[in-house]
């Protein structure tokens, strides 16, 4: 155990992030940079060292949690990478971007705030780069097996340097110019640095995977031929299929998909662009959807200038309480949360209260209204209940000159042809259907996850890519026991009520 009284002692401190009117001046991510090792380690000492650790439970990957805090706490910061590394390929990013499950299943959130995993989770990633803690690890040996990869994201990149590390020759295919799915053009740049992206990619391709962009498969390298090429071939090609808004309006110019808006001012970031097309600039904002895409779109748009931003959520308010009946411990609660898009916009509306919100909450779309150019002008919309029936006398209209739709994702994009020509068959909900193996119907080939889960967190994809990474390992060792780790099976799901 790290400091025997560090849970009653020490408060709970995150990182600082920085003044709203100086970070929505750019695009540099929102923590202040240095800020966060001085503090760390007394965070990691709140670590009680629980006889049952369900932050591992919590955690899909499995994270060696309070392993890794006792040894932050010694100052023993490369012990602590290996045993980081030794559960998730890429910290770096999960300590940014993942909401943080093993938090809600501290033992110590029973009754106080939670011992704040994530940050020292972040702390040890950045620091095993600065001290050159996370070199390449190419194999020893090659297995003489190739593995094709398709799709760069988070489990393709995950499973591939898994299996490269198992001596697999694999080659990641991505139909984009650039490596990272929705890490590359979907993450905003305030919430984590490209940069960041294309050092871990450099450490792969040191490690032996090789990769191949602007190539997608079903157009540019037939899917059949592919896959017959190789030993085996991992589908890790997200949930493309964007859900969609069926009001009256729709169809106006000026409504956008959200994976439409953000991938343009990421390229405007990436030197790509001077000027996103679909920018905010000056104009009226909904945003329809209260996810946490719907909140990176927010952030966007404050940074590119909007004139009003305004989110729109569907379900009521939740409290700032768990609720014991409805999300008890160590189930991952639904609270009020501000996240720093929702605190920039809170901020900078002057609000005279902290109550006061982008958001809308318990309200729907009704139709979307233009004007003779044929361009959205306006939104209106209805207060509902918890059923999500409307309420008498609960409409009323906003502006609207930029309609975003952040409504989620439900499987593989209809529209590529990798899914029809390998046969590949469909569950109900639109995703990939597969085995307990990840295997699909189609030998040879498996598919990980998005496009077989279904949307869902940057740690359980990470995790899916490890576990098809196992399972291919062992397909191609004739069902011998895989060397490597399998963290979730594909019909685990998040520690929920």
């Amino acid at each position: 155990m790290a400091d025997p009284k560090g849970f009653l002692t020490t408060s709970r401190m995150e990182w600082p992030r920085r003044p709203v009117d100086e970070r929505v001046r750019d695009w540099d991510e929102v923590t202040v940079p240095g800020a966060l090792l001085p503090i760390v380690g007394g965070q990691a000492g709140r670590c009680m060292d629980c006889g049952v650790p369900f932050c591992h439970e919590a955690c899909p990957l499995g994270n060696l949690v309070p392993e890794w805090n006792d040894l932050v706490y010694r100052d023993d910061w490369r012990a602590a990478a290996d045993r980081l590394h030794a559960t998730d390929n890429f910290p770096e990013f999960t300590g940014r971007l993942c909401p943080a499950p093993c938090e809600a299943g501290c033992v110590l959130a029973i009754d106080r705030p939670a011992v704040a995993i994530r940050n020292v989770e972040c702390a040890v990633a950045d620091r095993a780069w600065e001290e050159s803690f996370a070199p390449p690890r190419p194999p020893e040996r090659l297995s003489g097996k190739s593995v094709a990869v398709v799709g760069s994201g988070p489990t393709g990149l995950a499973a591939a340097q898994q299996l490269t590390r198992a001596g697999h020759t694999v080659t990641v295919y991505e139909k984009a110019d650039r490596l990272g799915g929705l890490l590359r053009y979907g993450i905003p740049e305030f919430k984590m640095r490209k940069g960041l992206l294309d050092r871990r990619i450099d450490q792969i391709r040191a490690e032996g995977t090789r990769f191949r962009t602007s190539t997608e498969v079903g157009r540019d390298v037939g899917a059949a031929e592919l896959a017959s090429g190789h030993d085996a071939l991992v589908v890790a090609v997200g949930a493309g299929a964007w859900r969609e808004l069926g009001v009256p309006g729709r169809d106006l110019a000026g409504v956008h998909q959200a994976m439409e808006y953000l991938p343009l001012a990421n390229r405007v970031c990436e030197g790509d662009l001077e000027v996103s097309p679909l920018s905010a600039a000056g104009r009226h904002v909904v945003i329809i959807g209260g996810g946490d895409t719907g909140a990176d779109c927010l952030g966007t748009a404050i940074r590119e200038g909007a004139a009003s931003v305004t989110q729109l959520d569907i379900s009521p308010r939740p409290g700032t309480e768990r609720d014991a009946e409805r999300d008890p411990w160590p189930t991952y609660p639904g609270l009020y949360r501000l996240s720093p898009a929702h605190e920039e916009a809170r901020d900078l509306r002057a609000a005279p209260t902290a109550e006061a919100d982008a958001r809308l909450f318990a309200v729907s779309a009704l139709r979307l209204s233009g004007d003779g150019d044929g361009h959205v002008r306006s939104l209106r919309l209805v207060d509902v209940d918890g059923d999500r029936r409307p309420l008498p006398d609960g409409e009323r209209t906003l502006p609207a000159e930029l309609v975003l739709l952040a409504l989620g994702f439900s499987g593989p994009d209809p529209a590529d042809g990798l899914v029809d020509q390998l046969g590949l068959g469909l569950d109900p909900d639109g995703t990939i259907a597969r085995d307990d193996s990840f295997a699909t119907r189609v030998p040879g080939v498996f598919a990980a996850g998005d496009a077989a889960r279904g949307q869902s967190l940057i740690v359980w994809a990470i995790a899916e890519g490890r576990s098809v990474a196992s399972a291919v390992d062992r397909f191609l060792a004739d069902g011998a026991e895989s060397r490597l780790p399998a963290p979730v099976r594909p019909g685990d799901r998040p520690l929920r009520a």
